[in-house]
């Protein structure tokens, strides 16, 4: 009698592998005379080629437009991971002070440590500031916050990580029927149609891989849809500048000292934090790392005291 049940899919067989190779490998730890090599890489299946998943034009305008109009806290994270390309789990652990300022008039969301062990800065406009200002007017955290876990997390929640991203998950749903969507969205489809949209406004590929905080190439390439479309404009826009120089770009310096008053010593203070994180990310000695990140909040402490002082006009 033959056997009549479907084949293993390439994820189960690939699973069987990794458990059978585990157990040898106990075996001969325990002093079992197992050769080595009995399953080899070439053993496992082919992963499968994942294509970009970014969200129809007709569908995100959709989502969008449904999130401005509910206007309550899930929405506006949406609206902020549509915004930035952040995964959920890293928009659920931003901190109360995740923007932070880069330059004068100049800001970036600070995504902390996420799914790969790195953190990253992510540029961000007015609009983007507008949303995480709405977040936190719409916050409203359990009593006696202070002691409460996610007193110092955009999002509050009381029922810890997993269960907050559930709860986000199902309003996503709930919004896309609402807002009559040909698709049941995954927060994870905000990242593709994030990257994708950048690569098709002329953001160079290597942007995309840091603003998503890939650490491949290959991985951001999963992210991007280019349609036939996009091919035609790319090579009719690179034909048209054909016959243009290529500047090299020169990056601004300062041509002065910060003036000595209230902008010019905030203008300062913003500068050396920004300094100060971006030398944080290069060191490997965590305790170094916790030390700058003290001084940071120091920093932050200055920031805030300054805004308290009146300036010379009054």
């Amino acid at each position: 009698m033959c056997d009549q049940r479907p084949p293993l899919s390439h994820k189960s067989r690939a699973d069987l592998l990794r458990g059978i190779r585990r157990l040898l490998q106990d075996l001969a730890d325990n002093g079992h005379s197992i050769p080595p090599g009995l399953i080899r890489l070439q053993d496992f299946p082919p992963q499968p080629s994942y294509l970009p998943r970014p969200l129809s034009s007709p569908d995100d305008q959709l989502l969008q437009r449904e999130w401005r109009r509910t206007g309550d806290l899930p929405a506006y994270a949406f609206l902020l991971l549509r915004a930035t390309g952040i995964r959920i789990g890293e928009c659920i652990d931003l901190a109360l002070d995740c923007l932070r300022p880069i330059g004068p008039g100049q800001w970036a969301l600070h995504v902390p440590l996420g799914k790969l062990p790195t953190e990253r800065l992510v540029p961000v406009d007015d609009e983007v500031r507008q949303m995480v200002a709405r977040m936190l007017s719409l916050r409203t955290p359990a009593p006696s916050s202070s002691s409460a876990p996610s007193a110092n997390f955009l999002l509050p929640g009381r029922s810890g990580h997993d269960a907050l991203c559930q709860i986000l998950v199902l309003a996503l749903a709930q919004a896309a029927q609402r807002a009559g969507c040909s698709c049941r969205p995954t927060p994870h489809q905000l990242r593709h149609t994030f990257a994708t949209e950048m690569v098709r406004l002329g953001v160079s590929l290597p942007a995309p891989m840091q603003l998503l905080g890939h650490k491949d190439i290959r991985m951001t390439l999963r992210y991007i849809q280019v349609t036939q479309q996009d091919l035609q404009r790319e090579f009719h826009t690179a034909r048209r500048h054909a016959d243009q120089l290529h500047r090299v770009p020169v990056l601004a310096a300062p041509l002065c000292a910060p003036s000595a008053n209230l902008p010019g010593i905030r203008q300062a203070v913003a500068a050396a934090r920004h300094l100060m994180e971006m030398y944080r990310r290069q060191l490997n000695d965590e305790k170094a790392r916790r030390t700058l990140q003290r001084l940071d909040h120091r920093l932050l402490a200055i920031v805030s005291k300054l805004e308290e002082l009146p300036t010379a006009e009054k």
